[in-house]
């Protein structure tokens, strides 16, 4: 095991060593997308993802800055950040993410991303913001041994909750009550030309010096930028019953059970001017972004409510068999060997979180709205059962004379005949129904405080869904909207 005796990173800064930590509580999406290594395909292995919603196999910048929404709380950004999901391996051989440090349930994720000011010897240095299409990578996804230089310093560890040791460059030995803490920073020194090169890194260098995270830049790399720093906090205590012996049984969605491939991904999506106004008016020392008067703020639940659905053809989560794409386990120390990969996963239409019943209930998808339990959105009728479907609530709500249905954290179904206005589904953002149904697990039943909304379509009228980010199978014929009623009504007393 290889030890790190640098300090954790905000424990030492001086009053001169400005930062502000951006909090992302929501993951956009986990899947096998890579926009930088991968543009227009399917990567070699599964990312966590946060940012703007504009996230894709490819995107511009331009596309970056009409998002709506990010999963991360500053409004003026729209970057995308990404690193390698953790796995566990079972003692069966099976694997399954690993999820975050309060999200028990692994259907929000997030990240938190560091933005620090680091000088070199002058400290009236200026330092830059990133600029328009920026792109860098940072780690070796091959790696499975320690490199002793400041890309291999850069990638590191931090166990919470146990014994009181150092930051790890790889994953540590030992059990981790408080959760496992996954951590990169990125090179700041910038050739001042490329926003890109083709091995993602050289256009960027590590400051001279012992230091990976401090100090001048290199004359070939003579802008020195904002410094970038990611940490996740993986809730890696529940699985120590899988630990062989001091074994620990986790992995990279790389294959890597080491560490040292462990890397972080970056795009840039800021308002170039106001990361720049920030740079060089946030100089609070206590990292809190409240304090940075050049950015606004979403709030925790916008960022919750900002998701994109899987566009690759695969299954990631749950229980698998192996880890997704060609990605054997390797332990080191040897690098470990690229894999061609030929699985058949492609790219496909994203995945959605509705049901189509336009031409089996007559109803239409509306979106993924909000609820507040003190001032409902729906005021009608309401029942909440443990085999709840969404043609389940239809059926209710029809029966009991009602336009609107709206499914909630499961197993809650409510009726209305008015949708109001600040509980509406909202152009762009997907929202945060992430619940499965109580009655049908491929179905989406809102969420906490979320809640899926469907609408009765006019007798005679238009009936469609809202397919602003994908499309559902279309469901069979058996019910249309101008059929008689008493078969819903019929249903709905079964319910009752």
């Amino acid at each position: 095991m290889h030890i790190t005796y640098l300090s954790v990173l905000v424990a030492l800064l001086g009053p001169s060593e400005a930062f502000f930590r951006m909090s992302c509580p929501g993951r956009l999406v986990r899947e096998r997308l890579d926009p930088i290594i991968n543009p227009g395909g399917v990567a070699s292995h599964v990312h966590t993802i946060s940012g703007g919603v504009a996230f894709a196999p490819t995107m511009t910048y331009q596309d970056m800055q009409a998002a709506k929404c990010s999963t991360c709380t500053i409004k003026e950004d729209m970057s995308n950040y990404w690193t390698p999901q953790l796995y566990v391996k079972f003692k069966n051989g099976t694997f399954m993410p690993v999820p975050t440090v309060g999200d028990p349930e692994d259907m929000h994720g997030g990240m938190t991303v560091y933005y620090l000011q680091r000088r070199g010897d002058d400290s009236n240095e200026k330092l830059h913001a990133f600029p328009e299409g920026f792109r860098m990578i940072a780690g070796d996804t091959f790696a499975r041994s320690f490199g002793n230089d400041s890309a291999a310093k850069a990638i590191s560890f931090a166990c919470l909750g146990g014994p009181n040791l150092p930051e790890t460059n790889n994953m540590p030995d030992f059990n981790c009550p408080g959760g496992l803490r996954a951590q990169v920073f990125f090179p700041a020194c910038w050739n001042g030309k490329d926003i890109d090169t083709p091995d993602h890194k050289s256009h960027m260098s590590y400051p001279v010096g012992q230091e990976y995270n401090n100090g001048a830049c290199p004359p070939e790399y003579p802008v020195h930028m904002i410094s970038i720093f990611y940490e996740v906090l993986y809730d890696t205590a529940p699985f120590l019953e899988h630990w062989n012996g001091d074994q620990h049984p986790f992995v990279f969605a790389n294959g890597d059970a080491t560490g040292f491939g462990y890397h972080g991904d970056f795009v840039n999506g800021w308002d170039v001017s106001v990361l720049q106004n920030a740079v060089d008016t946030c100089t609070d020392d206590s990292g809190q972004v409240e304090r940075c008067s050049a950015v606004t703020q979403f709030t925790p639940d916008e960022c919750a409510a900002c998701r994109l659905p899987e566009a690759v053809n695969e299954v990631n989560d749950g229980h698998l068999d192996k880890l997704p794409g060609c990605n054997p386990v390797t332990y080191g120390p040897d690098r470990a060997a690229p894999t061609q990969c030929n699985d058949g996963v492609s790219l496909g239409v994203r995945k959605v979180d509705y049901v189509d019943v336009t031409q089996t209930k007559g109803w239409a998808y509306v979106g993924c709205g909000k609820d507040n339990i003190g001032d409902r959105a729906f005021t009608g009728v309401s029942f909440s059962r443990p085999n709840t479907t969404v043609e389940d609530c239809i059926d209710f709500c029809t029966a009991s004379g009602f336009s609107y249905a709206g499914l909630e954290y499961k197993s809650e179904c409510f009726c209305a005949n008015e949708l109001n206005a600040k509980y509406a589904p909202r152009d762009g953002i997907m929202g945060a129904c992430v619940s499965k149904c109580s009655g049908n697990a491929d179905q989406t039943c809102g969420g906490w405080a979320a809640m899926s909304v469907y609408h009765a379509c006019p007798a005679g009228g238009s009936c469609r869904n809202n397919e602003q980010f994908g499309k559902a199978p279309e469901g069979k014929r058996s019910l249309t909207i101008d059929a008689p009623m008493q078969r819903a009504r019929r249903h709905a007393r079964d319910l009752v």
